[in-house]
């Protein structure tokens, strides 16, 4: 049956996605990296396509903005046959050493939202990537050249919250940057026996307000994209 939100069918959903927040991004991802991709779903702008990328099936999944939507789309696409999923956005960087349209990969997420503490009823837990995707995407970086980042991210519910002193506290623990849907993928993903990962291009430093500019920004994205789309290669064998 076609679920709440992803408006989809079993069959219509690769066992490999990538999931943008930005139904923008996905739209991009699709017509701009992938081969004959179809559109399988536009409910709630929560676009979703699948098409091939080396000969590998994979869709492109929209979540949303913040962990609630993005667990309600992780679950449904579980449900849906995915197998493999790779949160692909934006990070705000902790730490002047990332730097605008760097790449970093996460480890674990820091969950400081409040979707994962209602899943876990306030249980301590740490959600973290999946060795194999972050192996295969720290292989893919290497292996095309780009310089990227290795560790922590935190989760976070609310986007103007953060200040320099947050940042630069949490920096000093570790954490790389700061985004907000990977927590809750990490845990959905664990709590039905997939694999999950985490990739981000920063679009700033927490310390300074202003973005990077669009066209720094979009050459990070297209670096970010393109280490998820070998990572997954690499994951699938080919």
């Amino acid at each position: 049956m076609t679920q709440i939100h992803v408006r989809a069918q079993p069959g219509d959903v690769a066992e490999y996605v990538l999931l943008p927040g930005d139904p923008q991004r996905a739209r991009h991802i699709a017509e701009t990296y992938l081969e004959d991709a179809v559109l399988y779903t536009e409910h709630r702008q929560l676009l979703g396509f699948t098409g091939t990328y080396r000969g590998v099936r994979i869709s492109v999944q929209t979540t949303g903005m913040g962990c609630p939507s993005a667990a309600i789309v992780t679950e449904e696409l579980a449900r849906l046959g995915a197998r493999t999923l790779i949160r692909v956005g934006t990070l705000g960087g902790a730490t002047p050493a990332v730097q605008p349209a760097d790449l970093v990969i996460a480890t674990a997420a820091v969950p400081n939202d409040g979707t994962t503490r209602q899943l876990l009823g306030g249980a301590p837990y740490a959600p973290a990537a999946s060795f194999e995707v972050v192996e295969a995407a720290v292989g893919a970086a290497r292996a095309q050249g780009w310089a990227h980042h290795v560790g922590l991210v935190m989760t976070e519910d609310a986007f103007y919250a953060s200040t320099p002193e947050h940042a630069r506290l949490w920096a000093s623990r570790g954490v790389l940057g700061f985004e907000m849907e990977a927590s809750a993928i990490f845990l959905v993903a664990a709590q039905h026996g997939l694999r999950a990962g985490c990739l981000t291009a920063c679009s700033n430093d927490i310390g300074d307000p202003q973005l990077v500019p669009d066209g720094v920004l979009a050459s990070g994205v297209d670096r970010m994209v393109r280490v998820a789309l070998g990572a997954v290669a690499a994951l699938a064998g080919r």
